[in-house]
């Protein structure tokens, strides 16, 4: 009751809102928090922004590909998402299409018509450099 509230995932900044009573035609580029209602028949990517975070809610649709590094849905995605953080998939979530995610949640309800996509975040560096020892 009174300790520490629990940290949410969830970056808690919206930047834009697209209303429910909103249609886009077009790829919207953004940074920073996007909240979807209404409706967007276009792709959806976020800038170089390691913290940008994408919510469609409920009665929001995108058809096209969602690339941003952290997204929540709870509406109707048809085609690709790329989360290189975190996916949550909220109970009335319906994506048709492949998932690419670093985490993912998912709540009973949700559905996937596609693949689930692990994106691991190894370097592709060498790790380790054999360095021969001199000879004398």
């Amino acid at each position: 009751m009174f300790g520490k509230k629990k940290e949410n995932k969830l970056h808690n900044h919206i930047d834009s809102l697209i209303g429910s009573n909103t249609h886009i035609v077009g790829d919207i580029n953004f940074s920073g928090g996007l909240r979807v209602d209404g409706c967007i028949s276009g792709n959806v990517i976020a800038t170089e922004d390691e913290h940008s975070t994408i919510v469609l809610s409920e009665q929001g649709t995108i058809e096209g590909k969602i690339d941003v590094t952290n997204v929540v849905i709870n509406g109707t995605v048809t085609g690709p998402i790329y989360a290189s953080g975190y996916i949550e998939l909220q109970a009335k979530a319906r994506v048709f299409g492949d998932v690419h995610y670093g985490s993912m949640e998912i709540q009973l309800g949700a559905s996937v018509d596609g693949k689930l996509i692990h994106q691991n975040k190894l370097p592709t560096e060498k790790l380790v450099t054999f360095i021969p020892a001199a000879t004398d």
